[in-house]
């Protein structure tokens, strides 16, 4: 068994070519849909959610994953033999999960627990997360593990294109993007995670323009710093975000570059067609 467990929340969504055989436990969160309580990645899956979610009369809301999620995890991890965790997960200002993981720790007291706020959502705490792995199975010490985390988290970060702010009004986590609502159809608003919270960052006219402006956006933010890892984000629309990859490798030549689907519970918020990109750089994998 592991010396150090890992465990996260489903709003990461790990791609599973960058986990190999590396063990990550995740806890759920709750797609709450007319009447029915499924939990993201296990009773539905990104295809099914958002086919049904292009139809839907009744339009999902969410939970986070709760403690009895967390617990079991920890408990099962103890059992084990591995007392040792780290528990990263979606930003506080966007999700209740790290008050559901700490209500769960006090639960488990033979469980040595350390929960971590991203401070971010999806690959902005994916890519943090691998390297806290990383280092791990590299034999680092669990502080030492947790610093990487921390270091990492800093030279990390998230922005999305979504096709209209509806979603993110009616989740209620449209933040300082309200001025944005009402806006014309064929502006494409950016966003960004800054500091836990998803505020805006400009407009942009059409789809093709804003995939060009989160590309060109990444540079900015990395200052050109190498390694620069990047995985373009998706909600249903696996043929732009191959494109949105192609455009970002061709223009920087990523030491990784990988696709992954926005969970249901992000999607809940976001909607369909949002496109982005995840991205760390200056820290080797």
């Amino acid at each position: 068994m592991a010396k150090i467990a890992f465990v996260t929340d489903s709003t990461t969504y790990m791609p599973e070519e960058l986990l190999g055989k590396q063990k990550l436990d995740v806890a759920p969160s709750v797609v709450i849909w007319d009447g029915e309580e499924l939990r993201d990645g296990v009773d539905i899956q990104p295809s099914d959610f958002y086919a049904r979610l292009a139809t839907a009369s009744v339009m999902p809301t969410t939970s986070q994953a709760t403690p009895g999620y967390f617990k079991e995890i920890y408990e099962k991890l103890v059992k084990a033999g591995t007392k040792d965790i780290i528990s990263l997960h979606v930003s506080t200002k966007l999700s209740g999960t790290v008050g559901s993981a700490n209500q769960a720790a006090e639960l488990v007291p033979k469980a040595n627990v350390t929960i971590i706020d991203g401070q971010s959502a999806s690959m902005g705490t994916g890519w943090p997360l691998l390297v806290g792995m990383k280092a791990a199975q590299a034999g680092k010490s669990f502080k030492e593990v947790e610093k990487v985390i921390r270091s990492s988290m800093a030279k990390s970060g998230v922005l999305i294109m979504v096709n209209t702010l509806e979603f993110l009004h009616k989740g209620g986590r449209i933040g300082g993007a309200q001025r944005y609502l009402g806006a014309a159809l064929n502006l494409k608003p950016i966003l960004e995670v800054q500091d836990g919270g998803l505020e805006p960052l400009e407009r942009v006219r059409t789809k093709s323009k804003a995939m060009k402006r989160l590309v060109d956006l990444v540079g900015e933010r990395t200052g050109g710093k190498k390694p620069l890892m990047i995985a373009a984000l998706h909600a249903n629309a696996p043929g732009e975000a191959e494109k949105l990859l192609a455009m970002a490798k061709e223009q920087y030549n990523p030491e990784m570059a990988v696709i992954t689907a926005v969970s249901p519970s992000v999607g809940t918020h976001t909607g369909p067609g949002t496109l982005g990109i995840g991205y760390m750089s200056g820290v080797k994998l």
